[in-house]
């Protein structure tokens, strides 16, 4: 009888240890409380240079940014889950819990932030031009009377340079930013407008590199933050990670290795941004 209760003593003690470095093991998985299996993050699938889908890789600024938080909210990359989200449905896509955030050239304004909460902003982008290499006579939107510029149909950009600069442009409009590149490489356009940044990517790629070029005079403010639910708690974290990656050069580095080829100068006025702990709060210009 003593026999079986020194059988059954060891039994009891080793499945004591057994849960214990069971235990321990999970609490080292992630060393952040925060962190779960998965983390979906928003992105754009169709920009070249900021966020693009190429096969079963994601690449660009705002892929690398993201990468960079996740990893110091304790995820590792294989946790990353990529969401395609679109500009129309990103309010929705938050606010429904499809994604846990979103990098995807997402300008702060006062009326998404009746819906959502930004951290950020990890990029300050210009409404800026891109024109073909050789073009020595655009230098801001004020050249442009008489020009034919190309936008992306719904966009207010090229409008904004027809109400506010030159009232004789010429507005065409494509269903990408891709395809206007394409009218200006065949010289049917003068020149597209959009974000520095996004046309910086453009012309990254292997088809537009020595081809295009940036006008490089900048005339409006898109502050690009990082899109979460309403009420989130994230904001001090999220915002920490992105001063970090400034304060090593990985926030320089991601941008040169994403954008570098088109030759692009980012405004040094407003980048890289310096962060506080709080959500992105309302702006008097925001639009």
């Amino acid at each position: 009888m003593s026999s079986f209760k020194t059988f059954k003593a060891k039994v009891v003690t080793a499945a004591a240890l057994a849960a214990s470095a069971t235990l321990a093991l999970s609490g080292c998985a992630t060393g952040n409380d925060d962190a779960g299996d998965k983390i979906r993050i928003g992105i754009k699938y169709d920009q070249p240079g900021l966020g693009y889908q190429d096969g079963k890789d994601y690449t660009g600024f705002d892929t690398e940014v993201a990468r960079y938080v996740a990893k110091e909210l304790g995820y590792n990359e294989d946790q990353i889950e990529w969401v395609e989200s679109p500009s129309a449905n990103r309010e929705n896509m938050l606010s429904n819990g499809q994604v846990d955030m979103i990098f995807a050239t997402y300008s702060i304004t006062n009326t998404r932030l009746k819906s959502v909460d930004f951290a950020g902003p990890y990029f300050v982008a210009g409404q800026d031009l891109l024109v073909q290499k050789d073009n020595n006579d655009i230098h801001g939107p004020e050249q442009l009377n008489g020009k034919d510029l190309c936008s992306v149909t719904g966009s207010t950009s090229a409008k904004k340079i027809q109400d506010k600069f030159a009232s004789d442009v010429q507005l065409v409009q494509q269903n990408s930013y891709s395809d206007c590149v394409v009218a200006l490489n065949a010289g049917m356009v003068d020149a597209v407008t959009t974000d520095d940044i996004i046309l910086a990517g453009l012309g990254s790629t292997k088809a537009n590199q020595g081809q295009l070029k940036l006008v490089g005079n900048t005339f409006t403010t898109e502050r690009y933050g990082v899109g979460l639910p309403k009420g989130s708690d994230k904001c001090g974290k999220i915002n920490a990670a992105i001063n970090k990656m400034v304060e090593t050069g990985e926030w320089e580095k991601a941008l040169d290795k994403s954008v570098g080829e088109s030759g692009f100068k980012y405004n040094q006025k407003l980048n890289p941004p310096k962060l506080d702990n709080s959500c992105s709060k309302p702006t008097q210009d925001s639009k």
